[in-house]
């Protein structure tokens, strides 16, 4: 994404410490990041902390001399890409809804012509407030993306609705909207993450499977402007924002699932590292080592999901599979994109071991018409790059 410029409106709240970490997770994203604050919302924290952060000085007085000449609250406002207002009080909605502009934020959202983002944040029976709904209600039907408070305890002591969600899901709602939806007109279904063979109650088969690249799969469509569809194996993930989830345990679990769906869609994105093979018999109880020295376990074939898919696919429809490779990843990835029937395979070599649990990967993707190697990278660039070649 090319650097955009995104004004935070931070107000009076509590929550204002997690705007620090909104303003830093958007600066290593490679954003310019102004910040503008209320004078209540400078009793919660110190500007200097975002000036560190940003590099940039935090803007909060109407009339402060500006040795330019310009019109601060009209300079800001025509530069920004985006503007994300959070915590977001009662009170800064109030004014939104009904024009006033008596401070430099509410006179910035006064004049702002780009995406406006409000992250309301208070107490849970001022944010049930008729009047405070009506507002919020009001500023969607004006065009306003509204998000969501979460529910838990708050500072006030309450429980309920009313906590500023955690700073990534903020990032992610602003990344969102600043993307580019060249995908608005796909149906993309994306497995990620490993299944559980269960042995007995406490015991399974599984694999070293982060799920982190299926989740930059489905977060990048998303992002994209795709309708997407996450099914997912055991993971420590967040589900990504905007997704249709659905959580799996098994091989037969994440087959039922997929054969169930993916004719709905126009990309299938196999991503997910299915068990080969699965305990043959259930142990309802624990198993006990009684002494053994030996113990066999009889394993039987799973379901070959991507060869069922392939087989029931419409002629329109693109499946995606994935080759976990430990020797020969071309010849072997190639092998199986022919067999498999596949419209593009993503090679990984599994003896690099910087692949596995991180942020980052480098793949070779295959088709039958080319072959590119991605150097390291971030799997959300390199789900990106699988997006562009399958556009």
């Amino acid at each position: 994404m090319d650097k955009k410029n995104i004004l935070l409106g931070v107000t009076g709240g509590i929550a204002a410490y997690k705007m620090v970490n909104v303003a830093s997770g958007l600066t290593k994203k490679g954003h310019e990041v102004h910040v503008i604050m209320t004078d209540s919302a400078q009793e919660f924290i110190s500007p200097i902390s975002f000036k560190t952060i940003t590099g940039f000085v935090v803007e909060s007085d109407l009339f402060e001399h500006n040795k330019d000449q310009e019109v601060k609250h009209i300079t800001l406002a025509d530069n920004a890409d985006l503007m994300l207002i959070g915590p977001a009080t009662a009170n800064i909605i109030g004014k939104v809804a009904n024009g006033i502009a008596d401070d430099l934020l509410s006179t910035i959202v006064t004049a702002v012509r780009s995406p406006v983002i409000i992250a309301p944040s208070m107490n849970v029976n001022m944010f049930n407030n008729p009047i405070v709904q009506d507002n919020i209600n009001y500023l969607k039907q004006k065009g306003y993306d509204m998000i969501s408070p979460a529910e838990g305890r708050l500072a006030c002591g309450y429980e309920g609705k009313g906590r500023l969600p955690e700073p990534e899901i903020l990032i992610d709602y602003v990344l969102k909207k600043l993307t580019e939806k060249d995908l608005a007109d796909k149906k993309i279904l994306v497995t990620a993450g490993p299944t559980q063979e269960r042995i007995d109650p406490v015991r399974y088969i599984t694999n070293k499977s982060s799920g982190k690249m299926g989740y930059a799969l489905a977060k990048r469509a998303v992002y994209r402007g795709a309708k997407v569809k996450l099914i997912s194996g055991p993971t420590t993930l967040s589900m990504p924002l905007g997704v249709d989830f659905e959580r799996v345990e098994t091989a037969l679990d994440l087959y039922n699932s997929v054969m169930n769906c993916f004719k709905d869609f126009d990309i299938v994105v196999m991503a997910a590292a299915v068990a080969d093979f699965t305990p043959k018999d259930y142990a309802e109880d624990k198993l006990k080592k009684d002494n053994q020295d030996n113990f066999t376990l009889n394993l039987k074939r799973t379901n070959d999901v991507i060869k069922e898919v392939v087989k029931n696919k419409n002629k329109e429809q693109v499946v995606v599979g994935f080759a976990a490779e430990s020797k020969d990843l071309i010849v072997n990835a190639e092998k199986k994109l022919i067999n498999k029937g596949l419209d593009m395979i993503v090679a990984n070599d599994i003896k690099n071991k910087k692949i596995f649990n991180k942020d980052e990967s480098e793949v070779v993707v295959i088709t039958r018409e080319q072959k590119i190697d991605i150097s390291r990278s971030a799997k959300e660039n390199i789900a990106d790059r699988i997006y562009d070649m399958l556009k």
